[in-house]
């Protein structure tokens, strides 16, 4: 796997809350063999959320380098949509079984690969520490 594919996939919670929260990212790329991200958040709230994700997947930030301003013209995410939450995978995980355990039943597995799309390219391929974004429930 490339370093770029195994950035994105170590930082896939932040690339979800990018994702959910309206970030707009302008520069996307490796330098210097770390994650290089430049964009815009619609608020300082959710840039500081941003800060928050990738602190909690690295306290030591030494494999990326993330520029982020506030521009309060872009739109605001919907308080409507319901928040999806995240989870690191552990050893003997798979995708039934997480789908088990936050839906109660193994089939729904598909949901989660299907939000993960962006870092999954096989349901039955998942890493130990890989974050997961975990759609809410029907």
């Amino acid at each position: 796997m490339d370093r770029f594919e195994e950035l994105k996939q170590k930082y896939a919670g932040v690339f979800a809350v990018v994702q959910q929260q309206g970030v707009r990212l302008a520069q996307l790329h490796v330098q210097d063999n770390k994650l290089f991200m430049r964009g815009a958040a619609p608020s300082e709230t959710i840039k500081n959320a941003l800060w928050n994700q990738i602190k909690a997947i690295n306290p030591a930030y030494d494999d990326i380098t993330a520029d982020i301003t506030v521009d309060s013209s872009l739109p605001q995410p919907s308080p409507a949509s319901r928040p999806q939450r995240t989870y690191t995978v552990k050893p003997g995980d798979s995708l039934s079984k997480i789908a088990k355990d936050f839906y109660g039943n193994a089939n729904d597995y598909m949901r989660i690969f299907e939000a993960n799309k962006d870092t999954l390219n096989d349901p039955n391929k998942i890493q130990i520490g890989q974050e997961l974004v975990i759609p809410a429930g029907r």
